[in-house]
């Protein structure tokens, strides 16, 4: 049986310059590493590494999930922050960009946006 000691998850990015800033003073992530790349510890125990690559394409899904306890409050610290949230036209979405499933009995309360390589990121509340 298939039995990993731990898991990891990895995003790469065109400018790791812009990546680190973004990752650490932005988001408030902890850089535990930056030998190979940049490793950061994730809220609950995970990591995050993220590489630059010459040929970067940026994830065209939502690559990694913030839940926190209030998802507006969120969007606000981060919209302070000068980050930009996506519309998309197929989603019910607040002017915030927040979509509000947890009313309409449909999954978690989400805003998705990107990093400075356009990788998709969320910060979703999952119940109140």
């Amino acid at each position: 049986m298939f039995t990993p000691r731990a898991a990891f998850s990895g995003l790469s990015v065109d400018d790791q310059a812009k990546a680190k800033e973004f990752y650490s003073q932005v988001l408030g992530l902890h850089l535990t590493d930056e030998t190979m790349g940049l490793d950061y510890g994730l809220p609950g125990g995970g990591h995050l590494f993220i590489y630059q690559k010459s040929n970067h394409q940026p994830a065209t899904y939502t690559a990694l999930n913030f839940v926190v306890d209030d998802v507006t409050a969120a969007v606000d610290e981060l919209l302070k922050a000068g980050v930009r949230f996506e519309q998309y036209p197929d989603i019910h979405q607040d002017e915030k960009g927040i979509a509000h499933g947890i009313a309409a009995n449909m999954g978690p309360d989400i805003a998705w946006f990107k990093d400075p390589a356009g990788n998709i990121l969320a910060v979703l509340q999952t119940g109140r």
